[in-house]
């Protein structure tokens, strides 16, 4: 059996390690430091950012179970791409992202999910992506270092990792269920077990017009007009729409007073609208950006 290694520099390398470690498909990890001019460095000689290393984790993993595109397109979920020298709350140089291989034939993979990513984003990710020069593993205290200490600090918020195992589960759960409605009516179901949201459900696109379908939650609204509240601006603008507090989106449609928060994520196939993600929450500014990126994955398996 035949592995493949690459490696991540994601932030602190205790959350991008216990992330990793989540995936289905990946065989070990190792968190060490990257692309210095020092050998052999000590994590307090990193810590400095005068010996250019990037904290990273290489990654050991079963292509025939997680392909390299798909561990890359995981990794920039797990990240915030846009960020330069820093993650979460950690800065410096030694916290820049990256993605650092040592088969030049995998560049051109990578490079392809770079280029979803300046899609998504609008503009190029800061990540590096660049051959390995040197890795140099860390110490042993900061190996699993999460697994060994489960209240210790992560950069990554702890909705990310609910988010990476509901994606894999889903991918297993629809499988190759052809039905739209189906795969719809059990995406809501797990989002909904998993996450606790007050109300999760697709509405699909009928002409110019959204119409209630598979939902998990209180009674709610039979159609909307495009351009209307919160769901018809983002079937009509095409993107993700994210609002802490709905009494604040001009244009809001109550369906229920119970609201205070709402994301909704178009789901798209063959470059056009065919429904719409739409979740609510009873808490003012419950989304973020990391619903966003994880709810646009999955709308993207739907």
């Amino acid at each position: 059996m035949s592995y493949g290694t690459i490696y991540f520099a994601g932030g602190c390398f205790w959350g991008t390690e216990h992330f990793f470690k989540g995936v289905d498909g990946v065989v070990s990890t190792m968190p060490g430091y990257a692309n210095g001019t020092l050998d052999n460095p000590s994590y307090e000689q990193v810590y400095t950012d005068s010996t250019g290393h990037a904290e990273t984790v290489q990654v050991i993993y079963d292509p025939a179970r997680v392909p390299l595109g798909k561990l890359v397109r995981l990794f920039f979920a797990s990240i915030d791409p846009l960020a330069l020298n820093r993650q979460g709350h950690d800065v410096g140089t030694r916290y820049r992202t990256g993605i650092f291989y040592t088969d030049p034939s995998e560049r051109a993979v990578i490079e392809a999910e770079f280029a979803r990513q300046e899609q998504r984003l609008g503009q190029y990710p800061v990540t590096e992506l660049q051959p390995l020069q040197s890795f140099w593993p860390a110490e042993e205290r900061h190996r699993d270092y999460l697994g060994k200490n489960t209240s210790g600090y992560c950069h990554l918020p702890l909705r990310a990792f609910k988010y990476l195992r509901l994606y894999q589960d889903l991918e297993l759960l629809l499988g190759d269920e052809k039905d739209p409605v189906a795969r719809q009516a059990q995406t809501a179901a797990l989002l909904q077990e998993r996450m606790g949201f007050f109300w999760t459900g697709f509405y699909q696109v009928q002409g110019d017009e959204l119409v209630l379908g598979p939902f998990q939650g209180p009674v709610a609204c039979f159609r909307i007009a495009r351009g209307r509240g919160v769901c018809g601006t983002a079937f009509e603008k095409k993107r993700t729409i994210v609002v802490p507090d709905v009494e604040e989106f001009p244009g809001h449609i109550a369906c229920s007073s119970l609201s205070r928060s709402e994301i909704v994520v178009p789901v798209v196939r063959d470059g056009a609208v065919r429904a719409v993600l739409d979740i609510d929450s009873t808490s003012v500014g419950f989304f973020d950006k990391t619903d966003a990126v994880w709810l646009e994955m999955v709308a993207e398996i739907v």
